[in-house]
């Protein structure tokens, strides 16, 4: 059962476990979510703004917990947005968070931050579902995880220009209170840092897809310290030189998000040039079948944007990205793989 916080009773600390489809279960057909992300973030990507980009992308969450006075709301970062759901009492906070975040962007980071917000209820009726478990990336921080094609759906629609919230005329600064990019970028230990996307095809069974997703997980899982992307050492941060202790840093690296699912793979890595390879021979005839879509962009470091949720500090959760705008640039990536799918199907 889904508690008011949009929670399972229970939190997998097996990644793998996320990856079942009988693990989720429904959001009520009132619940809203929301969904933002940066128009042409990959342009700004490649002028250098990954971080920026990052930073409007990780607003709203750290927006709506300080307007809504509680961080245990469902929530997933992507890099250049994030999208989130709330229960029907939340309209007013995540209305207002909303316009808050793409007033900052737009005046403070010179982006435009493309707003949406929906119910559950209108998603269903497409004949998608949003469907969320839990990841307990340590024993103080756990993660929603979205499936059912809700969420990806939803986007869809949003960049098609339905579901925005307009902007508000007098909208305020957002309170974006824990919230911080302080760390210098984390360079690759074992040869790149991958960000992958990994996204059943509509008509793939949820079975068929996750057993698709163990067997690349396991190439990775395979790794020390199971591919993760930031040093296992106390690193140094970015303002000043500044140090956080061994206990402090292994918190830190333990609540980071660098694996999930939302609606799909979402992952973060440090890995082998290898290891892609490998994944890449499990992948190109998956997608060629017809089964999956997929994108991946290397770079040579990560990036961590920092949230720290105002009412349980020991949880707080820290998103990954790849510092060459990862999670963008894979999307990118994966939407020029479904055109020279069409384009094939099509061909004479």
């Amino acid at each position: 059962m889904i508690n008011s916080h949009g929670q399972s009773h229970q939190a997998y600390d097996e990644f793998s476990h996320v990856l079942d489809p009988d693990v989720y279960e429904p959001l009520p057909d009132d619940w809203l979510i929301g969904i933002t992300d940066v128009v042409n973030s990959t342009t700004a990507i490649r002028s250098g703004r990954y971080e920026d980009v990052n930073y409007a992308g990780a607003s709203i969450i750290a927006a709506l917990g300080n307007a809504w006075g509680s961080f245990d709301f469902p929530f997933v970062f992507r890099g250049d947005g994030a999208a989130f759901a709330l229960p029907p009492q939340g309209i007013m906070a995540a209305t207002s968070a909303l316009r808050q975040v793409a007033g900052f962007a737009r005046a403070d980071l010179d982006l435009t931050l493309r707003i949406g917000l929906l119910t559950v209820r209108e998603i269903r009726t497409s004949g998608r579902d949003v469907r969320i478990a839990r990841y307990a990336a340590s024993e103080n921080a756990n993660y929603a995880m979205f499936a059912g094609g809700g969420l990806k759906w939803a986007e869809q629609q949003i960049k098609n220009g339905r579901y925005l919230v307009k902007p508000g005329r007098y909208a305020t600064k957002p309170d974006l209170t824990g919230l911080s990019c302080d760390w210098t970028p984390f360079p690759s230990q074992r040869g790149e840092i991958l960000s992958l996307l990994v996204e059943p095809n509509d008509h793939t069974r949820p079975e068929v897809f996750a057993a698709l997703a163990k067997r690349v997980l396991a190439i990775f899982d395979a790794a020390p310290r199971q591919s993760h992307p930031l040093p296992g050492d106390v690193p140094m941060s970015g303002d000043g030189g500044k140090q956080v202790d061994a206990k402090g840093w292994s918190e830190v690296a333990a609540n980071s998000d660098f694996r999930k699912f939302d609606d799909g793979l979402r992952l973060t890595l440090d890995c082998t040039p290898e290891q892609i390879d490998r994944v890449e021979a499990i992948l190109v005839p998956a997608r060629a079948r017809g089964k999956i879509n997929f994108g991946l962009h290397r770079q040579s470091h990560a990036l961590m944007t920092c949230l720290v949720p105002s009412d349980r500090p020991d949880s707080h959760l820290h998103f990954l990205d790849g510092m060459g705008g990862g999670y963008a640039r894979a999307a990118e990536k994966m939407e020029e793989g479904a055109l020279d799918d069409v384009v094939r199907h099509h061909a004479p």
